[in-house]
């Protein structure tokens, strides 16, 4: 089958941001579904708009078989202030005269249908989108090409502004839709149930081409990853060999040949410096009480929107907890109310004496515009502890891709992801036992999110977060509530699946006014006299040290794996050490859990 758009040797850049894509060759064939991944920066939308030849390569040529109607979503567009809904969706107010809706699609039924599934229900087709906010006219200009049949559809980040049930809908629509696609987005779960064919990877000025979605990608790279750690692990065996030997000479010799030397001297030149990409685990160490967060018949508004009605609602110390629903039913709210920034109109907000938040809202205004990098993170700390050691601010930005380049820019000149990062960066270095984080996947790249993914998973202190990003939710909670916007907060035992289920039924969530829950880890205290406590308190001491034992034997087995990276029957014995010592840890410190929950405060 032939390929119905061919980029052949194409190169481009751009006078700031330097040399993005160079002498890249790849196809598209009729009805391939490909997701594009990689950092943000790595020339992802470059590479889109040559596909569809908004813009023309610097070098090489792209190809489009004859006649092909190409259909492009980009990150910025501009519709006209005084278009109506219809006029953009039906008419050619923002795509040219020609590029007609399909029948089934034509009339103002199938587009109030295609309005519904991406979440603007309340949005008349005579609506002026002028006004509108950004989200807004993005969704509606996905809608006009989603009326539309297009042999290529192209879209950069279409499930922004979208809810979880949007984001479902889109992908089942455009899984029942004929022609090629080609997305890019940080959604992972959207890129693995439409992206099914094929993706690709911006990256090192290149594209690699992946058979599979992303969970095959995914794969692939880990695999890539695994055959180079086994050649580094040959490289510095040879390369121990070659410096003993270039240290053991005669003593009467006074010159090494030269093509030994030279061969040891090769061996490290490619040596990438040392890099732990996320060492942040420990940065929370401040220790919480049993008490984080205690709502009691909370109602509070937004203006004359109600958000929660009567609330009683607990979360505990290590709580993991997301919050999904519609746009606009009061999530950000909900969270600004748990991290201080208001009150509520009835009703009273008990906070734990030990609690520490932090708050990453959407909006990146707390961010000083006027300072460098450097200089924003010195802002909050010049040293953190993290783990064992003591890291300059320096340091720190360097564990979140800001290389010595990047400390010096000035704040205002960021990307949104680079800012989006700079944002955690300040938060965590605060070193807070309670994160709230509002759309926290936003403008980040999927290498990011997997990083900060790493890091909550091993984040010791409490996590409330509201997102529409449905595999970052699955990732990191373990409880879900949903906010259907009438004001309950209703629990999801089944989490998103539960979600969209009621969503596709039309089936309203159980619950009165209110929902209240007890923390998933908290049970029945138990009186303890005296004796109880101060016994209690020697075995907690023990479970402790215990830990801290384990958790250096756990160390050392993983350095031997390293060393003895070739070896394999040496690989399966450390391997069951370590599962053994990984087991005995788990358990102790469940041990501590239990007990800790028993001793009064």
């Amino acid at each position: 089958m032939g390929n119905i758009v061919s980029l052949d040797r194409v190169s481009k850049g751009y006078g700031a941001a330097g040399q993005l894509l160079t002498d890249v060759s790849v196809g598209l064939a009729d009805g391939e579904r490909i997701g594009v991944v990689g950092l943000n920066g790595a020339g992802k939308s470059t590479l889109l708009r040559l596909l569809t030849r908004t813009e023309e390569p610097d070098a090489g040529r792209v190809t489009h078989r004859r006649g092909l109607r190409v259909g492009l979503l980009p990150q910025a567009l501009q519709l006209p202030a005084g278009a109506t809904v219809r006029d953009v969706v039906l008419g050619d107010a923002w795509l040219p005269d020609g590029f007609e809706a399909e029948h089934e699609w034509a009339g103002d039924a199938g587009v109030r249908a295609v309005l519904d599934g991406l979440g603007m229900p309340y949005l008349g087709l005579d609506q002026p989108v002028g006004p509108m906010s950004g989200g807004e006219r993005r969704r509606v200009a996905l809608a006009a090409l989603l009326v539309r049949s297009t042999d290529l559809l192209v879209l950069d980040e279409p499930t922004n502004h979208l809810d979880v049930a949007g984001i479902d809908w889109l992908a089942r629509h455009l899984n029942a839709r004929r022609g090629a696609l080609v997305v890019v987005t940080h959604d992972r779960w959207f890129l693995d149930a439409v992206c099914t064919t094929t993706t690709w990877e911006v990256a090192d000025q290149t594209v690699r081409v992946y058979e599979g979605g992303f969970a095959a990608w995914t794969l692939a790279r880990a695999e890539r990853e695994r055959l180079a750690a086994v050649a580094e692990a040959r490289r510095q065996n040879l390369l121990r060999k070659e410096l003993a030997w270039l240290r053991r000479g005669a003593p009467a010799r006074t010159s090494k040949p030269r093509f030994r030397i030279e061969a040891a001297n090769a061996l490290i030149a490619d040596v990438p410096p040392p890099r732990d990409r996320v060492s942040l685990q420990r940065l929370a160490t401040a220790r919480l009480g049993k008490r984080v967060y205690d709502l009691e018949q909370v109602t509070l508004h937004a203006g004359p929107k109600l958000i929660v009605e009567d609330l009683t609602w607990q979360i505990g110390p290590g709580d993991r907890v997301a919050i999904v629903g519609p746009n606009g039913a009061g999530k950000s709210t909900l969270l600004r109310l748990l991290a201080g920034r208001i009150h509520p109109d009835a009703g009273r907000v008990v906070v734990g004496a030990t609690v520490r938040p932090a708050f990453l809202s959407q909006e990146l205004v707390e961010l000083p515009g006027e300072l460098r990098v450097l200089e924003a993170v010195e802002e909050v700390a010049r040293r953190v502890t993290v783990g064992e050691r003591e890291l300059a601010a320096a340091q720190l930005a360097e564990l979140f891709g800001f290389d010595d380049r990047r400390l010096w820019t000035p704040v205002r000149d960021l990307s949104g992801g680079e800012r989006r990062r700079l944002q955690l960066l300040r938060l965590l270095a605060a070193e807070p036992n309670v994160l709230i984080l509002d759309e926290p996947t936003n403008d980040l790249d999927t290498d990011t999110l997997a990083a900060l993914e790493d890091l909550l998973d091993s984040w010791p202190g409490t996590l409330v977060v509201a997102s529409h990003d449905r595999y970052f939710v699955e990732r990191v909670s373990d409880t879900v509530f949903a906010m259907p916007g009438d004001g309950r907060l209703v629990h999801l035992p089944g989490g998103i699946d539960e979600y969209l289920a009621r969503v596709a039924s039309g089936g309203e969530p159980p619950g009165g006014s209110g929902v209240e829950r007890r923390a998933a880890t908290a049970t029945t205290d138990r009186a303890m006299d005296a004796a109880g406590v101060r016994q209690a308190k020697k075995e907690l001491a023990r479970l402790e040290r215990r830990i801290g034992k384990l958790t250096q034997q756990e160390a050392d087995l993983v350095e031997q794996l390293a060393v003895h990276a070739t070896d394999y029957v040496k690989l399966t014995e450390l391997d069951e050490q370590l599962r053994a010592v990984r087991a005995e840890r788990e358990q102790a410190e469940e041990a501590w859990l239990a007990l800790a929950e028993q001793i009064p405060d």
